[in-house]
């Protein structure tokens, strides 16, 4: 009797173990689900402020952030870079400032705005635009002071109008402007829609405009060079998603997604 009473207490605190053990098995595993889930990546949305010129880029930037953080949503707000500079000054709901302009984006960081340096993502250059077949015969800078030619400007407070104004004044060419546009879109379409003659805009926007306009080189030597800066805002609701987001946008594969819209290395 007192062997099988031995044997049974045995089976039992056998029994106990091996459940115990069991148990220990599944808190690891949850553990390490949990650890898994963890690392998915940052999330929440945000909203980024993005120069005119990075329609393009940034849309298939966005959609790529998205894919590889799935818990993450970008909005991305799209106008003139001194005009989207005061909006975030004054309090605007926004989350990472992409500028065209170096000065721009200093607004925005004398302001206290930012969060941490801004660094440069890209580089860009001008071109001219006119009208397929281009009707009013511009051949390079000096027809922009042709009077009898509606010639288009971005506004002088516009980084575009800035650079424009720059090219042509170490060109020694006083143009006959016509129309200052607001950002280099505008000026792009009533080009595109020919009316007008030819205007100055960014390269990587020939380029996106996929035929609507054709483009006039300006030489390497004589060229503007316009620096864009990034930078996380100092307000953002979802501060881990704006870095990361700005950090996608200054790696290899961002940069690949901005060199294929004819942006270059800052």
């Amino acid at each position: 009797m007192r062997f099988r009473t031995r044997f049974a207490v045995a089976v039992a605190v056998a029994l106990a173990l091996a459940l115990g053990l069991a148990g220990c098995g599944d808190d690891d595993a949850s553990s390490s689900s949990t650890t898994e889930a963890g690392e998915s990546g940052p999330a929440g949305a945000i909203t980024v402020f993005a120069a005119a010129s990075l329609t393009g880029s940034f849309t298939e930037l966005k959609e790529a952030f998205e894919t590889e953080h799935p818990d993450a949503t970008v909005e991305v707000n799209f106008g003139p870079s001194s005009g989207l500079a005061i909006q975030i000054t004054e309090g605007a709901p926004a989350d990472v400032f992409a500028s065209a302009s170096p000065s721009q984006m200093e607004v925005v960081v004398d302001a206290g705005a930012a969060e941490g340096e801004a660094r440069d993502f890209a580089g860009n250059r001008l071109e001219i635009a006119v009208p397929p077949d281009n009707p009013g015969q511009v051949e390079g800078l000096a027809d922009f002071a042709r009077e009898e030619l509606l010639i288009g400007l971005c506004a002088e407070e516009v980084p575009c109008g800035q650079f424009g104004r720059e090219l042509l004044s170490q060109a020694g060419v006083r143009p006959a402007i016509d129309t200052n546009e607001t950002d280099v879109r505008a000026l792009l379409t009533k080009v595109g829609s020919g009316e007008l003659d030819a205007g100055i805009v960014y390269v990587t926007d020939v380029q996106a405009a996929d035929g609507e306009v054709e483009g006039i080189e300006v030489a390497e030597d004589e060229n503007v060079v316009a620096t864009y800066p990034i930078v996380p805002l100092a307000e953002s609701g979802a501060p881990e998603v704006a870095s990361a987001f700005v950090d996608f946008v200054l790696s290899e594969e961002g940069f690949a997604v901005l060199e294929s819209y004819g942006f270059r290395a800052p």
